[in-house]
């Protein structure tokens, strides 16, 4: 089980991404005592910069719109390991997940 910090996530993304993965992993929406072994990212509402310094070594997931494709170039240049559309997250989020946390 892996715990994974979700950053900028809106509320009702969250609960997506719990039904999700919530039987597998443990969502922690702030910093707990232990490291995350995931940060998953909304990158329209987190500087992707910010976010891999802050966790240099912890595997980063970012998504947005797939419209967003600022963001999403962002987000690569700052050192993402993965970096998808909002839609594919939503479709695939525990496949995704387990290639990072493995």
């Amino acid at each position: 089980m892996a715990t994974i910090l979700v950053a900028g996530v809106d509320v009702f993304f969250r609960g997506k991404l719990d039904a999700l993965l919530g039987r597998a992993h443990r969502i922690v929406a702030t910093d707990s005592v232990d490291p995350p072994d995931l940060v998953i990212v909304d990158i329209a509402r987190v500087d992707p910069d910010e976010i891999a310094e802050e966790y240099p070594d912890i595997p980063i997931l970012g998504y947005t719109n797939h419209t967003d494709t600022a963001g999403l170039r962002a987000a690569h240049e700052a050192g993402f390991d993965r970096v998808v559309a909002r839609s594919a997250l939503a479709e695939r989020a525990p496949e995704i997940v387990e290639e990072l946390v493995t």
